[in-house]
């Protein structure tokens, strides 16, 4: 089970790089991938067999009879710690049923690097891997740890991200966010803001995210009459939306710019 760079080729260890230039065949879930890894990191040429989500429990039966017949297997990940959110675990467990030993080769792992520069609290953290693409079934993941006082963190594509962060504050309310790309490649950036800001936010960028979110704040809310008295007296002040919605923030707690914002819009509504 060997570690591999998530980003910079120089992260792979010297254990790791002698691994896998000793072993004859490599489980790899891209094939394609991992051959250009490899190439990258002039480990020369291997036998790579395909594994994957669909393919992991066929696969069983072909690594156990590799191992019988005296063959060191390493199971690698495109890139980052194998298992950790890539397939394999069935493979392992049977492996260890069937009495053969398991050698974990430590190395990068994209969860816990943007833990360690988030600034938020490192434990207990918990990791969902990539999470569901319906919106229903992405929010009851979240609702099932809203209550768990741990950083919640995972994978998302950039093109889903804006309304995974939205769904993720209907579930959960604010919570400080970090967003993690390009983790250490020249590019690397590391982005941190309160859910309830989001509309301020503009979140097409390039890459795949690590998303970290902080676990539940204590927060006093400002009664919604409250809110509204704030927001009157703002909107005589005069001002673009943005700005007066931004005023109405700095006097209240507890409300993010999405809700203030509607807010504002049902007083337009009322004054026409």
């Amino acid at each position: 089970m060997v570690a591999v760079p998530i980003g910079n080729l120089g992260d792979l260890s010297p254990r790791a790089k002698e691994i896998l230039q000793h072993v004859e065949v490599v489980l790899v879930e891209d094939t394609r991938q991992a051959g250009l890894l490899f190439n990258r990191l002039g480990l020369g040429k291997k036998e790579f067999i395909s594994l994957f989500d669909h393919n992991e429990k066929s696969r069983i039966d072909l690594v156990l009879d590799l191992l019988q017949k005296g063959k060191e297997i390493a199971l690698i990940s495109t890139a980052g710690t194998p298992v950790v959110s890539d397939p394999g675990y069935l493979v392992v467990r049977a492996c260890r049923d069937n009495g053969y030993k398991v050698v974990p080769v430590p190395g990068p792992s994209s969860p816990v690097t943007a833990l360690m520069a988030s600034g938020l609290p490192p434990q207990p953290f918990t990791f969902l891997g990539f999470l569901p693409r319906k919106r229903g079934e992405k929010k009851r993941v979240f609702l099932e740890y809203a209550d768990i006082r741990s950083t919640l963190i995972f994978f998302e594509r950039k093109n889903r991200l804006q309304e995974t962060l939205e769904i993720a504050f209907e579930a959960l309310g604010e919570r400080e966010c970090c967003l993690a790309r390009e983790l250490t490649k020249r590019y690397e950036e590391l982005i941190s803001f309160a859910l309830g800001e989001l509309l301020d936010k503009d979140l097409q960028l390039p890459g795949e995210f690590t998303v970290l979110l902080g676990p539940p704040q204590e927060i006093y809310f400002t009664e919604q009459s409250q809110v509204e008295h704030v927001l009157l007296a703002e909107m005589d002040k005069g001002g673009k939306p943005k700005q007066i919605i931004r005023r109405v923030m700095d006097k209240v707690k507890g409300w993010n710019t999405k809700q203030i914002y509607q807010l504002y819009l049902a007083q337009q509504n009322k004054q026409r």
